[in-house]
């Protein structure tokens, strides 16, 4: 049974929704967005699609770090089945890629329970956060997590608050800097940024996006009453990361409602916190049968919705 093969952590996991997560991939991208099958374009897609793999790595990394899940595979499971449940986050490169640098930060930032190497975990999570925004605009409310985090973590010297700015105008640097040597105009690059918001979901009006998101929007809102359920029960110390998850999956949600283009990539911000949401829920339930089907439901998703 699948619940029972991903019930513990082996390489053998990674391996199998590495390699379903390539074929939705190939097929998405070049029979459904017709992707030109050329030499420049595919070594392009070689590396995008790894971005998709090092997310997933990055994903099982800061949950299994910083024990938000037990040692089991349920969590890549989970990420890589919402992928593939939402194919349009393969369309769009800029939103993939700023997702992977929000991983990045959130690893840093759930990691400052430890109140070891504060102000470098801080200055990399606001580096990584400001590329993030660099590439998609309202990948910019997930700075609210560092600011949580500090009054969470009970960190209150003044000079950690500041670290982030410092993170910040270090990108900022960097960027201009770019900008100056490729002789690209500053005010037109920065008028570039879609800082719109709209609440026009006309667009996501196809029926693979409605199933797919029903679904995740019903598991997430399912779950949620275990999982917090679930934080009740752990320690003093790790209740602060649960948290910072649900607060990760409140602003993914916020970006789903006022992105102003809505075309059902920006999704992807929702995978991570998700997926630990349900994992947490699946690891709470004794009833072999039903893990299979809430399993079995969103295999069979991706699949309705590549077809629809």
């Amino acid at each position: 049974m699948i619940s029972s093969f991903f019930s513990k952590a082996k390489p053998i996991h990674f391996v199998v929704t590495s390699s379903v997560l390539l074929f939705v991939y190939i097929f998405v991208k070049f029979f459904l967005g017709n992707e030109p099958i050329e030499t420049l374009n595919i070594f392009k897609q070689i590396i995008l699609f790894g971005v998709c793999l090092f997310s997933i790595f990055v994903f099982d990394f800061l949950s299994g770090k910083n024990d938000l899940t037990k040692k089991n595979s349920y969590k890549i499971l989970f990420f890589t089945l919402f992928l593939i449940m939402l194919p349009q986050t393969f369309l769009n490169s800029k939103i993939l890629v700023s997702n992977l640098f929000v991983l990045l930060a959130l690893r840093r930032i759930i990691s400052l329970r430890s109140k070891k190497e504060i102000k470098k975990k801080l200055f990399d999570a606001a580096f990584w956060l400001s590329i993030a925004t660099l590439l998609y605009f309202w990948a910019s409310l997930f700075f609210i997590l560092i600011f949580v985090a500090l009054v969470l973590y009970a960190i209150a010297d003044i000079k950690n608050w500041i670290i982030p700015f410092l993170g910040i105008i270090a990108v900022a640097l960097l960027a201009t800097g770019v900008l100056i040597v490729t002789n690209t105009d500053i005010e037109t690059y920065i008028s570039s940024f879609n800082y719109d918001i709209s609440f026009d979901f006309s667009k996501l009006n196809k029926q693979s996006i409605i199933i797919s998101s029903t679904i995740m929007f019903s598991y997430f809102v399912w779950a949620l009453v275990y999982y917090f359920k679930g934080i009740n029960a752990k320690s003093r110390t790790k209740k602060p990361a649960y948290y910072l998850v649900f607060i990760a999956t409140l602003i993914a949600l916020v970006i789903i409602i006022i992105s102003p283009q809505k075309t059902g990539a920006e999704f992807i911000f929702l995978f991570a916190p998700l997926a630990i949401i349900m994992t947490n829920y699946l690891e709470m339930i004794s009833e072999k049968w039903f893990k299979e089907l809430l399993i079995w439901i969103l295999i069979i998703t991706p699949i309705i919705s590549l077809v629809l």
